[in-house]
């Protein structure tokens, strides 16, 4: 009988540590959402940081040299 009682204490042992997650993504949502306020949003002006810096068209390509990059062209 004695070995009922370790898989109960194993599973409150999951459960509090569930628990705590839990709390702690309730935490962390609640301070993201002050950070948003916080900042409040962009305003028309301002640039979106995901995509600053990016040119539209043809990329370099990031791995070869520019005279590699010549010679591929010239092939084609």
């Amino acid at each position: 009988m004695a070995s009922k009682s370790r898989p109960t204490q194993l599973k409150r042992q999951r459960e509090r540590a569930q628990a705590e997650r839990r709390t702690q993504k309730v935490l962390k949502r609640q301070e993201v959402r002050a950070n948003k306020t916080a900042t409040g949003p962009r305003g028309p002006g301002d640039e979106d940081p995901d995509i600053a810096g990016i040119i539209p068209g043809p990329q370099p390509h990031p791995f070869l040299d520019d005279e590699e990059v010549n010679l591929d062209q010239e092939k084609e």
